[in-house]
């Protein structure tokens, strides 16, 4: 994965509550066992039309939001199935970061193994961006990691939090299992030193 430390870009507005994981990628796409090629079918029943060409409107096809990191989503984003494919396709799209006024918790979390940082925002500040963004195609945003802020245009910042273990992951640019292998130095040494210990009572 890549390092997170901070993200300017601009967003791509898809204010819908409730979008579930089968919204996010359908079921049919889920036979992969890699991330490859997995962003072309995001959102892909609301994407394509019934014989594969793009819908024009799609807030993913509209030529102003090509190359828009991050996402301006609703309420309970990631609800319904726990399928890591959803934050793969995400990310495999190009996606970095989404904003949301809430999320379904096993999305969220499957969300940050992953390399995706999903924002939590209070609803008037989620509104108020939402709106400078309907009105500025060209608007951007600063999130930073490190921090814990959404820099705003009108520079007001907004803060969030992030679990503190899954922050150190996303800056470090690696995963769980990753993070664990970073001490396999340390852990051997350790081993090693077990090894060459008395037992007790000796």
């Amino acid at each position: 994965m890549k390092k997170f430390t901070a993200l300017t870009s601009r967003l791509v507005p898809l204010p819908v509550n409730d979008i579930d994981t089968d919204q996010i990628i359908p079921a049919r796409f889920l036979k992969v066992i890699d991330k490859q090629g997995l962003g072309q079918n995001l959102f892909a029943d609301w994407r394509y039309e019934t014989d594969g060409t793009p819908k024009p409107d799609f807030p993913l096809n509209r030529p102003e939001n090509q190359g828009a990191q991050i996402l301006l989503a609703a309420n309970n984003f990631g609800c319904g199935s726990s399928r890591e494919h959803a934050p793969w396709a995400l990310t495999s799209f190009g996606f970095h970061a989404i904003l949301a006024t809430s999320f379904a918790d096993i999305f969220y979390n499957n969300a940050l193994k992953n390399g995706l940082l999903p924002v939590v925002l209070d609803p008037a500040t989620h509104q108020a961006l939402l709106d400078a963004r309907m009105q500025d195609a060209d608007l951007e945003i600063t999130i930073d990691l490190v921090n814990q802020t959404v820099t705003l245009p009108d520079n007001q910042q907004a803060s969030f939090t992030v679990d503190n273990f899954a922050r150190a992951c996303l800056m470090q640019g690696t995963d769980q299992l990753g993070y664990l292998l970073s001490f396999t130095d340390k852990i051997a040494q350790y081993e090693q030193q077990q090894e060459l210990a008395p037992a007790a009572g000796e």
